[in-house]
């Protein structure tokens, strides 16, 4: 397996860029130079867990919707949290359909 620029394989780094969410995925996208699937996994980590967490303030200031919406929002992103952290570990470049575009137009190495 491949290793990232930090000492990791690449199927770690790209699954740690979730362990933590958005955060994880902005620590490892900072720090990571060389791979390209890092560097995806840490960008659409951001994206997803980013909007996430937007939306669950955002429904939060929202008195009855919100309180309806916002556990739906929880599984979504439970949910979501373990599929990309296992599709990460089994090295697969797993694109989700408007985050993962974006992630991959980010993620590149020559916009360092």
């Amino acid at each position: 397996m491949p290793k990232s620029s930090i000492g990791l394989s690449e199927n770690i780094a790209g699954m740690l860029c979730y362990i933590l969410g958005w955060v994880s995925g902005l620590v490892l996208y900072l720090i990571e130079k060389d791979s390209d699937f890092v560097r995806f996994h840490a960008t659409q980590s951001i994206i997803v867990f980013g909007t996430l967490t937007l939306a669950s303030i955002a429904l939060g200031v929202v008195p009855f919707i919100g309180g309806l919406l916002a556990p739906l929002l929880s599984l979504l992103a439970f949910v979501l949290w373990i599929i990309l952290m296992i599709k990460a570990f089994q090295h697969t470049r797993y694109k989700l359909p408007w985050a993962g575009d974006l992630a991959e137009k980010y993620a590149r190495k020559d916009l360092i």
